[in-house]
């Protein structure tokens, strides 16, 4: 049977490697990127309209986390059914759009590169707000362990001007 690996606790292997990395080296690791434009997420993400859900990453976390967000705009498809006078964003799209941004996270680890990520299933997940056109939506998505190098498992939250809109966990599968 396999076991979780447990990518954020401070006892975990991955997390003692990198402290010994910083402490034993002269010369400072390379800084990473932390906010990405729509095009550098889109070498990174298969999506694309009216599916790509993620404008930008304002902070990036190696291996953690990503926060993305999304600016909700009436001109989107979806609102000219959902509803008529009465424009909301389906939850769905919520919970995907938080998906993608944790899809950013898992395609830059290492042992992950090049490899495709499918959304596999959520758990408690919870809508708390509505999300209306003129909203951005802020997605902070924390990687919380990945099994057999197949499967990762997020924590996500989704947030309007501070308000939370949604939460859950995330769970996905890599595919050949």
């Amino acid at each position: 049977m396999s076991t979780l690996i447990e990518v954020n606790s401070p006892d975990s292997p991955a997390s003692a490697d990198a402290n010994q990395h910083l402490t034993h080296n002269a010369i400072a690791p390379t800084p990473t990127k932390t906010v990405l434009s729509v095009e550098e997420i889109h070498k990174l993400l298969p999506h694309r309209y009216p599916f790509a859900l993620v404008d930008r990453i304002i902070e990036y976390v190696p291996g953690k986390r990503a926060v993305g967000i999304k600016n909700i705009t009436f001109n989107e498809p979806h609102f000219q059914g959902h509803f008529p006078g009465r424009p909301l964003m389906p939850g769905v799209l919520i919970v995907e759009a938080m998906a993608q941004v944790g899809g950013v996270v898992l395609t830059q680890l290492p042992e992950m590169e090049g490899g495709l990520f499918v959304f596999a299933g959520m758990d408690k997940v919870r809508f708390r707000r509505q999300v209306v056109p003129g909203d951005q939506l802020v997605m902070t998505v924390e990687l919380l362990c990945i099994k057999r190098r197949r499967f990762g498992k997020m924590q996500a939250r989704a947030e309007v001007d501070s308000q939370l809109a949604a939460e859950g966990e995330l769970l996905f599968s890599l595919v050949d």
